[in-house]
């Protein structure tokens, strides 16, 4: 019963070792950020279809629980600019807040590389897996920035030499995109209606 999110877990702790440089010390609100950040990319995992064509912008996923209010606006408080005091201390959060986008693209690339595979089920030295068509949802896996998740539906399907499909041509809200079969995670969902 409790696999999935052991699964889930595992996949955070493997990838927050990996964003970690062993030669580098983390502060405790260095830490602190990548643990939240972790909290973020694997809570904006997408837990439902929605339809391209929907008036939905995105998929529902557990932020939306857990963070009903995150479009709020904070206010920005001035800030006396002119000291030294002020200067260094800048210099010092903005050598910090670069360090942990280093640990956090990190641990975004293995996440993704670690938690798409689990959508699909992957059996391409054992044996035959069913192929992409024409109609199948995806999500595109190259090309994001953290905590983006592209879905689209497979348009048309290219095949290679040896008349296996190597490539498609997704229809996404942005527009079409031609990606290798690689690249593309399938969503096994059907369509209510």
């Amino acid at each position: 019963m409790g696999g999935a999110w052991e699964r889930m877990v595992r996949s955070v702790k493997t990838a927050m070792f990996a964003a970690y440089d062993g030669n580098r010390k983390l502060t405790d609100e260095g830490l602190q950020t990548l643990v939240i950040e972790a909290e973020s990319i694997v809570n904006s995992r997408p837990l439902t279809y929605l339809p391209l064509e929907s008036a939905e912008s995105e998929a529902l996923t557990p932020n939306h629980f857990l963070l009903p209010l995150k479009n709020i606006e904070c206010k920005d408080f001035a800030a006396d600019t002119t000291s030294e005091k002020h200067k260094q201390t800048a210099a010092a959060v903005e050598a910090t807040w670069n360090a942990t986008q280093q640990h956090l693209n990190t641990y975004w690339k293995r996440w993704i590389r670690e938690y798409l595979p689990t959508l699909t089920k992957r059996t391409k030295w054992f044996g035959e897996q069913k192929a992409i068509e024409v109609g199948d949802l995806v999500l595109v896996i190259d090309g994001t920035t953290r905590n983006e998740w592209i879905r689209g539906r497979v348009k048309e399907v290219v095949a290679g030499s040896d008349q296996r499909i190597r490539q498609a041509i997704v229809q996404t809200a942005r527009g079409l995109m031609r990606r290798p079969v690689s690249k593309l995670a399938v969503l096994e969902v059907r369509e209510s209606g």
